[in-house]
């Protein structure tokens, strides 16, 4: 997937500022999709000039000026057109942390157990934080009622993946921690 898909799914929110967009990626896309604002940045510049996104400038009094970026109907035809692309090819998991755990009797087996549990520790406060997004998405509503009701239901279906991401990482992380915490605890009767 091209960084300017998720780049239109977090623009059918609304318009936005380069500055939005990268500070609120984390709210709309950042559980399936993550950018530097940098490559947000250039991404946008492009889609503006293939006539994807239109930009409007906002006078500020104290601070730049901002543009605004939005959706042109070329931009919601190409969102249409990808939407009906071939299916979409299974993720690939690429993660430093397996790659240690991989090698953890070889290495130094507490400080894998210290990397497992600082990735619980971000699952943990990534699946607060989704929490809240979902909690303000349903405003006091039930999920059938929002189903129902809301204009949108994308952002929250793919909202409920990376809940389900994050629970699915400590729940994985507890199982690492305890059977490392046997392995070490097998290597120090040992070296005794």
């Amino acid at each position: 997937m091209a960084l300017r898909n998720a780049v239109m799914a977090a623009l059918l929110e609304g318009e936005a500022s380069g500055y939005d967009l990268a500070k609120g990626f984390d709210a709309t896309v950042a559980n399936f999709w993550t950018a530097t604002p940098q490559q947000l940045y250039r991404e946008l510049e492009r889609m503006a000039a293939e006539g994807l996104v239109t930009a409007r400038v906002v006078e500020q009094e104290r601070r730049p000026n901002k543009r605004l970026f939005s959706l042109t109907p070329a931009g919601r035809e190409a969102v249409r057109a990808y939407t009906a692309d071939a299916p979409a090819r299974p993720s690939v998991v690429r993660d430093e942390l397996l790659v240690k755990v991989q090698c953890a009797d070889a290495g130094d087996l507490d400080a894998v157990r210290t990397a497992v549990a600082g990735r619980m520790e971000w699952a943990a406060a990534k699946l607060a934080r989704y929490e809240r997004i979902r909690q303000r998405l349903l405003a006091g509503r039930s999920e059938e009622a929002y189903f129902a009701e809301a204009e949108r239901i994308g952002p929250y279906l793919t909202l409920l993946r990376g809940m389900s991401f994050e629970r699915e990482n400590l729940q994985w992380g507890e199982l690492a921690l305890r059977r490392l915490g046997q392995r070490a605890a097998v290597h120090s009767e040992q070296s005794e």
